[in-house]
């Protein structure tokens, strides 16, 4: 990488940690695009060289935690010998819930701001480095389960990452109605329920 490439990664990055911090800390309604500059050291302009406005970089620092999580998850599910499909989505959807249960500021930043485009555009890597959008990696592991059919795919995988979202952001955050310990049981059945309804009998597989 040469100097100018290099000079403006280091630009890019402290945009990147700047909002990072302030929209945990203060939030995105409370965050301008003057104080993320000012924060990170850099002319306004240079802002927009990368974002169009401070939600595109919300979404990008979204997208990249999501990466992180899953990243995360898949490394540890591979450590697992989990075979059914329908195990594995509780697996992740527990690892995510725990990492941030643990951090309830970037849980509540992602749960406010998490819609279904980014986390489908979400990108993150297999252990051969493949780069795989979060549709992508989901439909893999449907794949690697060759006893499983499913209908309307994306649509479920919608309706478990709202529940679990709006779960982790009452319960965890505000405690209600009960904890999220008291809820986690009817909350994975529920993910069941919801993966066992948009399975194929296997008279209707291809």
């Amino acid at each position: 990488m040469g100097k100018i490439e290099e000079n403006k990664q280091l630009k890019l990055d402290a945009l990147f940690s700047s909002a990072y911090d302030l929209f945990l800390s203060q939030g995105i309604v409370k965050t301008s695009i003057h104080d993320i500059v000012q924060k990170a050291g850099v002319a306004k302009g240079t802002f927009y060289l990368y974002f169009k406005d401070k939600y595109e970089i919300r979404d990008r620092l979204i997208a990249e935690t999501a990466r992180k999580l899953f990243l995360a998850a898949h490394a540890e599910l591979q450590k697992s010998d989990i075979p059914s499909f329908e195990d594995k989505m509780i697996f992740i959807v527990d690892y995510v819930i725990g990492k941030l249960e643990k951090n309830k500021p970037i849980l509540r930043f992602i749960s406010k701001n998490l819609s279904w485009g980014v986390f489908r555009q979400a990108v993150t890597k297999t252990e051969d480095d493949t780069e795989l959008s979060s549709m992508e990696y989901f439909q893999q592991l449907i794949q690697a389960d060759p006893s499983l059919r499913l209908r309307a795919p994306e649509t479920m995988l919608f309706l478990i990452a709202e529940l679990a979202s709006s779960a982790c952001y009452s319960t965890i955050l505000e405690n209600e109605p009960v904890s999220f310990e008291e809820l986690k049981p009817d909350l994975y059945n529920a993910i069941r329920a919801i993966i066992r309804a948009h399975t194929l009998p296997a008279a209707e597989h291809p």
